[in-house]
């Protein structure tokens, strides 16, 4: 931190920075470094181990995205569960599906939750009092080994970059234990990194996923806080005749699941052409 700016340190060369209006708080909580800080035009921004997490200017493509997409690529998902996600958002955007009838959500680090609640209240909002949810301070990997079979529809990793607290959830046997408690039909989506400068993220989980899951894709979203262009956010399925649903079916399903249409970046149309990729990003996938 130099003065009043803070510069995030993901990567050793290229660095993002953020003039602080104000500083929030400051601590290590039991798992990682948190910052929590005000800024003129993102808002409040969530750091963890010195990297951008969420801000409240541009969080919208990330969790509309990483949510939406699975959940209405599969139709007809009931329960729903989400690794990591502190602050929230990714549970507030399944809850938006009236479909839905559960989700669980395993956040390891009680901070996170804690102060996303008290500083960032809209990014989760209601869902946190939603009787639908089920929330959980907890290991995920812990919790994914102990559920049942085939108790999930959909499975959202929304963790931090594999390293420190989140490396665990980019394994074999997490993704193996995935495929066990998902429905026949269940999709896992994971987060995934930025391909321009985290090509091997994308393509050592993806060469995870293809042992245990038969549909390995990806898709992108635009994210101006995550440098280095398109994000990536890993795809795959257990059924392995799943195809992407007409934009109009999209549509129709996000019509029956209560969506009232005011996404500000998802939309039926983007959806399709997310899995449109570029070939520097798809040559990440496994090739068949």
């Amino acid at each position: 931190m130099t003065e009043n700016w803070i510069h995030e340190s993901l990567y050793p060369t290229w660095c993002q920075s953020f003039k602080i209006e104000k500083m929030l708080i400051e601590k290590k909580s039991a798992f990682q470094d948190i910052k929590l800080f005000e800024t003129a035009y993102h808002g409040r921004v969530l750091l963890l181990d010195g990297v951008v997490q969420v801000t409240e200017k541009d969080e919208f493509p990330y969790h509309e995205m990483i949510t939406h997409v699975p959940l209405l690529t599969h139709g007809a998902a009931k329960r729903v569960l989400i690794i990591g996600a502190g602050d929230g958002g990714v549970l507030r955007h399944v809850l938006m599906h009236r479909t839905v009838e559960k989700a669980v959500m395993v956040e390891i680090d009680a901070d996170v939750i804690d102060l996303s609640k008290q500083f960032m209240p809209q990014i989760g909002g209601a869902s946190w009092d939603d009787p639908r949810a089920d929330v959980i301070v907890g290991d995920g990997i812990a919790y994914v080994a102990k559920a049942e079979d085939a108790s999930f529809d959909v499975i959202i990793v929304d963790s931090t970059d594999p390293i420190g607290v989140g490396e665990v959830l980019f394994t074999d046997a997490f993704y193996q234990e995935c495929a066990r408690i998902l429905s026949p039909r269940g999709i896992i989506v994971n987060q995934c990194g930025v391909p321009f400068m985290q090509s091997e993220e994308l393509e050592v989980t993806s060469r995870r996923r293809r042992q245990f899951f038969p549909h390995v894709s990806a898709y992108v979203v635009s994210m101006p806080t995550y440098v280095g262009g398109f994000m990536a956010l890993g795809f795959a399925s257990k059924d392995a005749h799943l195809t992407l649903p007409a934009t109009s079916e999209i549509a129709a399903r996000a019509q029956a699941a209560g969506l009232n249409g005011d996404s500000f970046y998802w939309s039926p149309d983007v959806q399709h052409a997310a899995f449109a990729l570029p070939p520097y990003i798809g040559r990440c996938l496994p090739q068949r």
